[in-house]
């Protein structure tokens, strides 16, 4: 059963989300409902004006002891081909991610309220973005949600080769040294798989997002 939001602030439990993970239509993207979202291991995505409110099961994550980097990109990261920075550029990251061309998808999730209300969360310290530079220009990077020992990552991209790999191992590492435990990755990508991510049930999830923050 698909659930619809009013302005209420409020979820339906996670379980009762559709096979395919989505678990409710409507609402708004204030920042209260954003953070309470994620707080319950609920994430928006966007189709056409209208938000969806989702929560797989399996669900997609990397323990940052895990990462996995390759011996190419350890050349890379000793070559000093990058800069990695975070912070510095919150917003262009966020208007790169949405504007970016992706293949196979004909456009983006990330509309102008999301890109409003992400800044907005920007603002008030609780989005974060990693970013890498080369000579200058801001040239890849992520962002995502930073909530106690969890971060849940939202949105990449890259202008060069491997400059969003470096943005996210750089930023992996970061987190670790910074005690986080889970890295949010939600859905299936071959490109996250590589770096360590592993699918882990929904109810474990939720769980383990309750007890870090």
């Amino acid at each position: 059963m698909l659930f619809a939001l009013d302005h209420t602030l409020s979820f339906p439990p996670v379980d009762r989300a559709e096979p395919d993970g989505l678990l409710a239509i409507g609402g708004d993207l204030s920042t209260q409902r954003l953070l309470m979202a994620y707080r319950e291991g609920i994430f928006p995505w966007y189709e056409g004006d209208t938000p969806l409110w989702w929560c797989p099961d399996p669900r997609f994550v990397l323990y940052p002891p895990a990462l996995k980097v390759s011996k190419s990109m350890k050349g890379l990261f000793r070559k000093g081909v990058f800069t990695y920075a975070t912070n510095q550029n919150f917003p262009a990251v966020i208007r790169a991610c949405k504007q970016t061309p992706r293949k196979g998808q004909a456009g983006t999730w990330i509309t102008d309220e999301v890109e409003r209300a992400y800044t907005e969360l920007h603002r008030l310290g609780y989005a974060h973005s990693a970013e890498t530079w080369q000579d200058g220009v801001l040239v890849g990077g992520l962002y995502g949600i930073r909530l106690g020992r969890v971060f849940f990552g939202e949105s990449m991209f890259s202008h060069v080769s491997n400059a969003s790999k470096f943005a996210f191992i750089s930023y992996v590492e970061q987190l670790r040294a910074e005690g986080v435990e889970l890295i949010d990755c939600q859905v299936y990508t071959a490109y996250l798989e590589s770096l360590g991510a592993q699918m882990i049930p929904r109810s474990e999830f939720v769980a383990r997002v309750r007890g870090l923050l």
